[in-house]
Order: C-alpha cells, then structure tokens, then sequence
C-alpha cells in the first residue's frame, strides 16, 4: 500500500498526495513551455506491465502512459537532458484538475506534479549522442599525447 507522501508545500504546510516512483521510458522529447512568468515542461512516459498470460501461456503486456508537468528550474533540466528513449525515475504528486465545462457540467482530471527525478539508463537517441562526442574527443586526445596543438 503506497504510503502517505508528506513533503512541504511552498508555505511549509504538508502535502499528503500519493506519492509514486516511476521508472519508465519517454514516449516523446519532453516539451518545454511558459505561461506568464513561469516555465513547466510536460513529458509522457511509458513502461509496460504484465498483463496475466495469453491464451497459449506466454506473457501478455499492456503498455501504460502517464503524462507528467515539472516547472521551474526541474523541468528545465528535463527538457535540456531528456530524450525520447530515456529512462526517467519520477517522484510526483497527484494534483486534482477539476472545472466546469461551457455546457455546466462538472469535469474531472488530474495532473502528475514532478517533484524530483534521477536520470536512469539513456535511450537511443542519447546513446547516439554520447558515441558522437566520444569520436570528436578520441582525435584531440591522441594529438594532445603527440604534443600537436589544434590551430
């Protein structure tokens, strides 16, 4: 059973949402935004979850998204390092999204509110990243070895 998630609010009072660690893969690039004068980026992410057996016995799986709003400084650094494909480990609040539409009636949402992440193992795209700064570097340190300076 989750347990009670009792960090502080901005006012110092508790917040007692649930509290989830998620470890899961981006669906997408996060996207970056701002709305007067703060900034928030919004990013789904995808894990898949077993699914009971199929009918021959294997392993079924169900593919589960969960879309997920940092602001400030924290989504920043998610939209600057993320990419599709990474694994990302969330630590998010649930906030309750609740308005009346233009016909009166009542709606009923809700938004995963991050409040901290780790990075986990990078997709693809970052791997394909990281192979190409590794292949700008080897050529500038082997002339750095020789004592040849760039120009």
């Amino acid at each position: 059973m989750p347990q009670p998630y009792t960090s502080k609010d901005p006012n110092g009072r508790p917040r007692r949402s649930l509290c989830r660690i998620s470890e899961q893969t981006h669906a997408r690039d996060p996207e970056l935004a701002a709305k007067n004068d703060s900034s928030y980026t919004r990013f789904c992410l995808v894990g898949n979850d077993y699914a009971g057996k199929g009918e021959e016995g294997a392993a079924r799986e169900i593919v589960t998204s969960l879309w997920f709003v940092a602001f400030g400084p924290l989504g920043e650094a998610i939209a600057r390092n993320a990419r599709k494909g990474d694994q990302l480990i969330v630590e998010a609040r649930v906030r309750a999204n609740n308005w009346t539409d233009k016909q009166g009636e009542k709606q009923y949402d809700h938004s995963f509110i991050v409040d901290g992440f780790r990075f986990g193992a990078p997709g693809p795209a970052k791997r394909e990243e990281f192979e190409a700064r590794r292949g700008e570097a080897a050529p500038r340190m082997a002339a750095g070895a020789r004592g040849v300076s760039e120009p």
